[in-house]
């Protein structure tokens, strides 16, 4: 991406597709005509109702603005996609993977649209920017950052939560829900995953070109 206008950041959405539209009606609005980038952070699917319409909101906007929008992996992506190679299905039909099924009309993960499952199997699992990084877990304290082990930036929790550490650039994530619905701004990471498929907000961090925290924060719920 480049350098100009404001970034978005959109924390876990987990099938809420409605709150996803509102929330993309309110950036509109606040970035009132500005150049805009946005990065969603993962976790499309599972858990809430419409999977099948976040991932086509997400599809278009990217198809749209292909250098823009950018779309990371989430750790329920990968969950889809281990079931996919039938090693995982357990987990992840445990995990909401039926809500999934249900929103496509299908009874298989093998059913689910071609173009959608290889859309969701090309997502990276990091982007960066001159000032952050962006990433659905976090990453290991004390590795050269970004940590290389792609599981890591999908699952991580602890250490990465309480270890307050320096990564060179500021981290945005989601991932851990926040208790509180707001979202969790530390020295050296922002977590924007308010829980919004268990009753909280869908929020987006604003953030300027410039180091430094969120501008605002914009949130639907």
């Amino acid at each position: 991406m480049d350098g100009n206008g404001l970034t978005y950041v959109i924390g876990d959405i987990h099938g809420c597709a409605d709150l996803l539209d509102r929330l993309l009606t309110q950036i509109e609005e606040h970035r009132a005509g500005r150049p805009r980038h946005l990065v969603c952070l993962g976790d499309y699917v599972d858990r809430g109702p419409d999977s099948a319409r976040v991932i086509a909101t997400l599809r278009r906007l990217q198809d749209r603005e292909p250098d823009r929008v950018i779309c990371l992996m989430g750790n329920h992506e990968a969950m889809l996609l281990g079931a996919l190679s039938g090693a995982d299905e357990p987990l992840w039909l445990f995990n909401g993977g039926r809500t999934v099924l249900a929103s496509y009309g299908v009874s298989r993960v093998d059913q689910l649209p071609r173009g959608d499952l290889d859309w969701i199997a090309a997502l990276p699992t990091l982007h960066e920017d001159a000032a952050r990084w962006y990433v659905h877990a976090g990453f290991r304290p004390g590795r050269p950052a970004p940590d290389p082990d792609p599981n890591q930036r999908l699952w991580i929790r602890e250490p990465f939560l309480s270890a307050d550490y320096d990564f060179g650039k500021h981290v945005v994530h989601g991932h851990t829900p926040v208790r509180s619905g707001r979202p969790e701004v530390r020295r050296h990471r922002t977590n924007l995953d308010t829980g919004a498929v268990f009753g909280g907000a869908l929020t987006a961090g604003v953030f300027t070109p410039e180091r430094g925290p969120a501008l605002a924060f914009l949130q639907v719920s």
